[in-house]
C-alpha cells in the first residue's frame, strides 16, 4: 500500500494523467457496456428446429418482400383506357373505299378482259387497302361476287353497309370485345340486308374485317397510375421484438432471409453497436472530463478527484451490471432496488457539488442503457429518471448532513423521493399490478435511499485511504473540540488554542472569498501549531506573568526552539495519522520565512551572521489553502499585539505583511493571482475589523 501512495503521489501531479485517466475509464465503459447492446447471433443452417423463440433485434425494412407487394400492386391497377372517336370514320371510308374500286373496274372493263384479268386488276387497284393493318384482303371468290353485282347493288350496298360500320364503331370496343361485335354484325347484315346469301357472306366479311377497337390503352398514363401505386405502397418492415420462429419449428429460406437481413447470423457481423457504444462512451467522457480538459475550468479540481469520479462511475455501472444479470429471472423490474444516491453522495463528500450532478447524471445515462430490456426499448428511461431524481434528493440532504448519522438520515430522505417516483410510474403505467408487486417496489425504493447511505459509509473510506482524499465529513470529524489533539492543544496551551480558532476564522473567510477549501482552511489552522505543545512557555500566546524565558537565552537557541514547532507539529500529526493536507499545513504554514526578530539580534553581537540560518526550513506553501493560512497566521499575531489598532492602522499593517510574503517569494510555489490576493487582503481587513472594533467605555 505504501508503495502504491508513493507512486501515486508521484504521477498525480504529472500532466497527462487526465487523459490516461480518461482512456482507461473509457475502455472499462466500454467493455461493460457492449454486453448490452451487442447484437444476438446465432449459427443456423437451412431447415434445422429452432433452439428458442427468436425475435427481430431491430425494425428494418424487408427489401425482397416490399417489392413482392409492389409487383402485386403493379397487377392489380387496371389499364387506363382511351376512346378513339376517329375510328368509325377512318374504317367506314375503307369499307366505302372497297366498293369504289370494284365499281372502277367494272367501269373500265374491255370487252376482251376474262373475269380473271378484271380480278388481278381488282386486286391491283386494292394493294393500297392491303397495306392497312385493319384490311383483311378478300379471297379470289369473294372478289368474284363482288364484280358480278350491278352498280346500283354496288352504291345500295356500299352505303348500308359503311353506316352500319360506323355505326357499330361508335360505341367504345375494346380488343377483347372485338369479335363479340364482328359477330353481332355479321347477324345485323344476315338478317336486315335484302341481297343474295353470297353476296351478304362477303358483305359480312367486309364488315368484320372493318370492325376493330375504338377504346385503346393509354401506355403512358397507364404507367403513371402503376408508378403513383408502387410508390403508396408502404415499406414491408420487420419489428423490433416481432417473433421470426417460435422454438421447436423449421427454420425455412423465409425464416433464415429475414434472419440474415437482419444480421443477426453469425456470417453477417455489424459493427454498428460497437459504434455506438463508443459514441456514447466519448460523450460521456466529455460531460464528465471535457470541462476541465478542454476549458481548464475547475469542474473537478484535479486528477486525484478525477480518478474518484471515474472509479464511482465504474463502480455504479458494476453495479447495474450485476442486478441486470439476476433481472431475468424476476417478472418485476429489479432495477429499482440500486442504490440510486451512491454515486452522487460519494463524489459530493469527496470532491465537490458540481462533480457530484454531472456524475449521477452520467450513471442515469449509463443505467437507462444497462436496465433496458425487450425488444423494443433502445432506452429504459424509467431507470434512468428513478437514479436521476434519487441522486438529485442525495445531493440536497447531504448540504447540511456530513457525519454518519446524518448521512444515514439523509438516506431516508433520498428514499422518500423513491417512493414519489415509484408512485408517479405505477400510476403511469397501463399494466394493472398486483398487491405484491406494489408493495415490493415500494420497498425497493425504501431500501435503495437506504442502501445509498450505507454504502456510502461504507466505500468512504476506503476512497479515503487508498487515494489519500480528504473529505468534507473528515474534516468536520477533525473539527470536533473533543479530538485527542484538539484537547492537547487546549490543554497544555490555551492561548495557543485561542490563537488558532482566531486564524482558522480568518483562513476560513479569506478562503471563501477567492473560491479555495474553506474548511480545510479551518481545520488546518486549528492544528497549524501544534508542535507548540512541546514547548508551551516559549511561545509569547502562553506566557502568563511577563516571563519570557527568551529573555534567557541566546538567539540561536531561540531560533531552534521557534523553528521546531512546526517540523515537531508535522511529527505529531503524521504520528496520529492525520491526513497529508493537515500535515502540510503545520509543515509549510511558515514556509522559509525569516525570523527576524532573532535574526536582528543576532546581528547586533555577529555581523557575520548568515539570513539563511534564520530561515524556517520550509517547504513554501504549495497551496492557496496554506499560503492564506500562512498570512493569517502573521495577521493575526500582529495585529493582537497592536496598542488601540483601528481600520486603517489594521489594513496598513495587513498589506505590509502580504507584500513582505509576496517579496520574500513565499507564494512562489502555489498558484495565487495578485487578484486573490486583493480579495484576501480586503476579507482579512473585515475579519479583523469585526473582531477590533471600538467598544463604548462603560462608566465606573
Amino acid at each position: 500500500m505504501k508503495n502504491i501512495l508513493k507512486k501515486w503521489r508521484e504521477w498525480r501531479n504529472h500532466k497527462y494523467l487526465p487523459f490516461i485517466v480518461i482512456i482507461i475509464t473509457a475502455i472499462c465503459l466500454f467493455f461493460l457496456l457492449i454486453g448490452n447492446v451487442k447484437e444476438s447471433k446465432y449459427d443456423f443452417e437451412l431447415f434445422q428446429l429452432s433452439p428458442d423463440t427468436i425475435r427481430a433485434v431491430k425494425t428494418m425494412e424487408d427489401s425482397v418482400k416490399t417489392e413482392e407487394e409492389r409487383k402485386k400492386t403493379e397487377q392489380e391497377v387496371p389499364a387506363v383506357y382511351q376512346f378513339q372517336d376517329e375510328t368509325a370514320a377512318n374504317q367506314a371510308a375503307i369499307t366505302e373505299s372497297i366498293f369504289d374500286s370494284v365499281l372502277h373496274v367494272k367501269e373500265n372493263a374491255n370487252a376482251e378482259d376474262t373475269t380473271a384479268t378484271l380480278v388481278d386488276k381488282l386486286k391491283k387497284d386494292m394493294e393500297e387497302l392491303a397495306e392497312n393493318a385493319s384490311y383483311v384482303p378478300l379471297n379470289d371468290d369473294m372478289l368474284i361476287i363482288l364484280l358480278n353485282q350491278n352498280n346500283i347493288i354496288l352504291d345500295d350496298s356500299k352505303t348500308k353497309l359503311s353506316e352500319l360500320v360506323e355505326s357499330t364503331l361508335s360505341e367504345p370496343i375494346r380488343m377483347e370485345n372485338v369479335s363479340i361485335s364482328r359477330e353481332k354484325i355479321g347477324q345485323q347484315i344476315n338478317n336486315n340486308f335484302v341481297y343474295s346469301q353470297d353476296y351478304k357472306n362477303v358483305l359480312s366479311s367486309i364488315a368484320k374485317t372493318s370492325i376493330v377497337a375504338t377504346e385503346v390503352v393509354n401506355e403512358s398514363l397507364t404507367e403513371e397510375r402503376i408508378e403513383q401505386a408502387k410508390a403508396s405502397v408502404e415499406p414491408t418492415r420487420i419489428l423490433q421484438g416481432q417473433i421470426l420462429v417460435q422454438k421447436g419449428e423449421i427454420i425455412d429460406r423465409e425464416v433464415y432471409r429475414q434472419l440474415e437481413l437482419l444480421g443477426m447470423l453469425t456470417n453477417k457481423a455489424s459493427y454498428r453497436p460497437y459504434l455506438g457504444v463508443v459514441l456514447f462512451v466519448g460523450l460521456t467522457m466529455w460531460v464528465l472530463f471535457g470541462q476541465t480538459i478542454i476549458r481548464k475550468e475547475q469542474t473537478i479540481n484535479n486528477s486525484k478527484n478525477l480518478i474518484v469520479v471515474a472509479f464511482s462511475v465504474i463502480l455504479s455501472v458494476l453495479m447495474m451490471k450485476v442486478i441486470q444479470s439476476v433481472a431475468y429471472n424476476f417478472d418485476v423490474i429489479i432495477a429499482f432496488l440500486f442504490p440510486t444516491a451512491m454515486v452522487a453522495m460519494l463524489v459530493y463528500l469527496l470532491v465537490n457539488e458540481r462533480a457530484a450532478y454531472i456524475s449521477n447524471f452520467v450513471s442515469a445515462a449509463y443505467a437507462g442503457i444497462i436496465f433496458q430490456e425487450g425488444y423494443t426499448n433502445v432506452f429504459q428511461m424509467e431507470a434512468s429518471l428513478y437514479i436521476l431524481f434519487g441522486g438529485v434528493a442525495g445531493i440536497f440532504a447531504m448540504q447540511r448532513m456530513h457525519t454518519n448519522s446524518q448521512i444515514l438520515r439523509s438516506s431516508l430522505i433520498v428514499s422518500s423521493i423513491n417512493i414519489v417516483f415509484i408512485l408517479f410510474y405505477l400510476l403511469m403505467t397501463k399494466a394493472s399490478y398486483e398487491f405484491t408487486d406494489i408493495l415490493f417496489y415500494v420497498g425497493a425504493a425504501m431500501l435503495s435511499g437506504v442502501l445509498s447511505g450505507a454504502m456510502t459509509i461504507g466505500i468512504l473510506p476506503f476512497f479515503e485511504s487508498f487515494f489519500g482524499i480528504l473529505s468534507t465529513m473528515r474534516l468536520i470529524e477533525l473539527s470536533n473540540p473533543n479530538h485527542p489533539l484538539l484537547k492537547k492543544i487546549l490543554t497544555e496551551t490555551p492561548g495557543t488554542y485561542h490563537h488558532s480558532l482566531m486564524v482558522a476564522n480568518l483562513a476560513e473567510a479569506a478562503c471563501e472569498a477567492i473560491g479555495a477549501n474553506g474548511l480545510l482552511a479551518r481545520v488546518g489552522c486549528y492544528y497549524h501549531d501544534i508542535g507548540k505543545t512541546n514547548r508551551p512557555g516559549f511561545f509569547i500566546e502562553n506566557q502568563v506573568n511577563g516571563y519570557n524565558p527568551h529573555d534567557n537565552l541566546s538567539p540561536e537557541a531561540s531560533r531552534d526552539i521557534i523553528i521546531a514547532h512546526a517540523v515537531d507539529g508535522a511529527k505529531i500529526l503524521r504520528k496520529h495519522k492525520l491526513p497529508t493536507e493537515i500535515v502540510d499545513v503545520a509543515a509549510q504554514h511558515h514556509g522559509t520565512s525569516l525570523l527576524k526578530f532573532f535574526y536582528f539580534k543576532e546581528k547586533e553581537t555577529n555581523s557575520n551572521v548568515k539570513e539563511e540560518d534564520y530561515r524556517y526550513p520550509g517547504p513554501k506553501p504549495q497551496t492557496k489553502e496554506i499560503a492564506i493560512i500562512s498570512i493569517a497566521d502573521s495577521v493575526e499575531a500582529a495585529v493582537r499585539s497592536m496598542k488601540e489598532p483601528d481600520a486603517d492602522k489594521i489594513q496598513k499593517l495587513i498589506q505590509s505583511i502580504i507584500k513582505d510574503k509576496l517579496l520574500d517569494g513565499q507564494f512562489n510555489e502555489c498558484d495565487l493571482s495578485l487578484k486573490e490576493i486583493k480579495k484576501m487582503e480586503e476579507s482579512f481587513c473585515t475579519t479583523m475589523n469585526g473582531t477590533f472594533h471600538s467598544r463604548i467605555e462603560y462608566p465606573k
